[in-house]
């Protein structure tokens, strides 16, 4: 598949603001199954200071700064990306649950190490008892790793309820299982933090999702929105996407733009803002297949 993609973001501000420093974490990045042949970014308006750099994670991430009297400040990226369908292992076919563990901790293999680094409990991920025990039902003694995890994600879209309005984007991973709403990113969270309860890396990833209209409806310009999944670790076979929201592996309609160890590592717009009062926040994104 072959994407034209428009990420709009806009504060609006009830005072004109004096200085604006933000970080973006909003062009694709290029994986074996992802070409980026175009990423723009443009602000309004012009920013006084603009570096690009690659982070830790390998993400793309542009840091400006605005130092000028603005009450408007808009954040525009289009790209246009190419996917293909990733080579997944077959489930039956990869090893138990329990062989993972004590290869992750020995990461004597490649990429094992680097893969390492997402066992391990992140600020907005949690692991404790009921977390664990509520994996344990997915990854009983013996099974494939793969299979238990594709197990977790369908419970988690089965038994969860998608709900806007039932979380943000600081509520605990705690209160998503007690009361089990939320939306993609608290989803993903949860996956992590079950797999990473039973010693298993994974990792947050955000992007993109294609949506399709219903039949016979033309698709709404920026009717699309950022989207969040979870990849987990498997030796010998890499990394594996799972999208508990749609209980699905992604594909060729998944983009992938970022991953770290939560969403705090990617978070698409970020920053601080000296003055402008209170703000009004506007976001469009669209996601349109190029023929």
């Amino acid at each position: 598949m072959n994407y034209r993609i428009t990420h709009k973001t806009t504060y609006t501000y009830s005072e004109q603001a004096s200085i604006s420093q933000n970080e973006l974490f909003l062009h694709p990045r290029g994986t074996a199954t992802q070409s980026v042949t175009q990423s723009d970014l443009g602000i309004l308006p012009t920013p006084q200071y603009m570096r690009q750099r690659t982070d830790y994670f390998g993400n793309i991430t542009d840091v400006f700064m605005v130092q000028q009297p603005h009450s408007q400040l808009t954040m525009t990226v289009t790209s246009l990306v190419g996917t293909t369908v990733p080579a997944t292992p077959l489930p039956s076919g990869t090893m138990p649950w329990e062989t993972v563990v004590p290869r992750l901790i020995a990461h004597a293999q490649p990429g094992e190490l680097d893969a390492y680094q997402f066992v391990f409990v992140s600020p907005l991920t949690l692991i404790n008892p009921d977390i664990r025990d509520y994996a344990r039902v997915s990854f009983p003694s013996g099974i494939p790793v793969l299979e238990g995890a594709m197990d977790l994600m369908r419970r988690i879209f089965t038994e969860f309820s998608y709900d806007k309005s039932a979380t943000t984007v600081d509520t605990p991973v705690a209160q998503l299982l007690a009361e089990k709403k939320g939306v993609c990113q608290d989803f993903a969270h949860f996956g992590i933090s079950c797999l990473r309860s039973l010693g298993m890396a994974a990792r947050y990833v955000s992007g993109y999702m294609e949506t399709l209209p219903p039949p016979g409806k033309p698709k709404l310009i920026g009717a699309d929105a950022s989207h969040a999944w979870l990849s987990v670790f498997i030796p010998d076979a890499g990394w594996v996407d799972l999208d508990p929201t749609n209980n699905l592996i992604p594909g060729e309609r998944h983009i992938t733009v970022a991953w770290g160890r939560d969403y705090g590592d990617v978070t698409p717009v970020k920053g601080v803002v000296m003055g402008g009062g209170t703000h009004t926040l506007s976001v469009m994104v669209d996601v349109s297949a190029l023929s």
